[in-house]
Formats: C-alpha cells, structure tokens, sequence
C-alpha cells in the first residue's frame, strides 16, 4: 500500500489518511451511525453505539498499551550493558543512528524551533550512548509530510545535542520526510563512511518499522549492515496494576501511537 501511495505522488496525504483510519474519528462515526439508525434498528444502533464508547475507552487505558507491547505488536527490549559490552568487544565500524520525531516551530520560552517531547527523548538516548561507547552520531530527519518550512529537524537536534548536550553529531540527514526516507537517505551517507553496523535509537513502538526500514534500505543499496535495535521510552515489565484500568491521558496517547505505528507496518510503510 505504502509503494502505491509513493506511485501515485500521494505522500502528501499520509497524515489526512492517518487521521481518517486512526481512532478517534471511525470509533466517532461508529457512535453518530448508531445514533441516526436509532428509530429504525435499534438493536444494531445500540450495538454500534456501545462498540464505539467501549473501544474509546478501552484505548484510553494504559492496560491495552501494555497487553498490544506483550501479544500483538511486542517491541524489542532495550539493549542492555552485556549487549553493549559484546558490541564494543566486536571490531565493527559502527555508528549510532537516531531518528526524528517531530519537531516544534516555535518554543516561545526559547525563542527558537525545537524538537518534540519524543524527539527530544531519542536524542537524550543517543548522546548517552555515545558517550558511553565513543560511536560516532548520525541524526536523520527533514520536514514531516505536510510540514511548514522552516528550520529540519536535523538542524535543530544538531544545535540541541552539541550546545546542550556537548556532543555533536557527525553526520546530518536533513531531507526525509518519514521513516522510509530516513532509511534510504541515511544508508548511503553510512556506506560512504565505511559503516557496516547502525545502532538505530527510536521509541520502542517504531522500533519494528524502522528496523525494516533499514534492511530494505540496506539491500536496495547492496550493502550488508547490521541492524542492532535501541530502543527509547521503554515500560518497565511490571504486573498489572489497578492504575492501568483506569482511562487517561496517557493512555490514549499511548495506543495512539501504538495504532499508528501498527497500521504502518501493516501497509509497508
């Protein structure tokens, strides 16, 4: 589905269409179809009514973001100190890797575009890790689809990581615009540089798309690279807790990103 929309010219549309297939708008139209069929079938009109109000409250609790992480979607652990260790014993040209994630135009209290919450995280987790190991950085991420102009968010995480953080990235790729793009643009500038092994940082419920991403990209460009996942933002494994049946914020935002991330991967993107 993802090549057909690239075909076709289309990218353009990603964020409409998320927005029409994405929860809450079809679970919405679930309760307003029920509501108008109310006078004439009113067994199915409560059916849907019900279905809608209780998958909106489902998707509002962080339960189902932790049932989607065990069964349906299971996202990579995190890479600990012995996976770590055993990389740096590996004589490999490696490079860490941090993808985008949104950006803001403006943070008034800096005066300045920045990055989003979860930008901001990955880049946090990227220094880190380099700092630790001494693997060079590479930040890849343009202008979303639909984006206004403006400052990429390569160029802003490049001035976030070396004033804030002191630790510049190496290599910058400043023109995608999803996560298929940061692949395709980002293997090439590696493969130039005689990398052979990409430590990929990204959140956990992007890590399987953007793995795939990589190796796509990989053998487009006939080159062998290993993929070693980092994922950021990661819930610890807990056991259920009375909290987590509750709806909420979080929650929410929490199986939206899930779903989106979910019906990414299911149409190839």
């Amino acid at each position: 589905m993802n090549d057909l929309i690239v075909t076709f010219g289309l990218e353009g549309w990603k964020p409409a269409i998320s927005a029409l297939l994405l929860p809450p708008l079809p679970l919405l139209l679930l309760v307003l179809v029920g509501a108008r069929l109310m006078f004439r079938r009113r067994l199915l009109a409560w059916a849907l009514i019900l279905l809608g109000c209780a998958s909106l409250l489902l998707l509002s609790m962080p339960a189902f973001g932790k049932w989607v992480r065990a069964t349906v979607f299971p996202v990579p652990p995190a890479l600990g100190e012995e996976r770590m260790a055993d990389l740096l014993r590996q004589p490999m040209p490696t490079a860490i890797v941090v993808l985008g994630g949104g950006r803001r135009e403006l943070s008034p209290e800096y005066g300045v575009s920045n990055l989003s919450m979860l930008g901001l995280e990955r880049v946090r987790y990227g220094v880190w890790l380099a700092r630790r190991t001494k693997w060079p950085m590479l930040y890849s991420g343009g202008l979303g689809h639909g984006g206004r102009p403006g400052a990429t968010e390569a160029e802003i995480a490049a001035r976030v990581a070396e004033r804030e953080f002191g630790v510049p990235f190496r290599w910058l790729e400043d023109r995608s615009r999803d996560t298929t793009e940061n692949a395709l643009l980002s293997v090439p500038i590696l493969r130039e540089q005689g990398i052979r092994r990409i430590v990929l940082v990204t959140h956990d419920f992007h890590m399987r798309r953007a793995i795939r991403a990589f190796e796509r990209a990989s053998a487009r460009d006939a080159v062998a690279m290993t993929i070693v996942p980092a994922p950021v933002g990661l819930t610890p494994a807990y056991e259920w807790e009375a909290g987590d049946f509750l709806p909420g914020r979080q929650g929410w935002f929490d199986s939206h990103l899930l779903l989106h991330e979910m019906l990414g991967f299911a149409l190839g993107a």
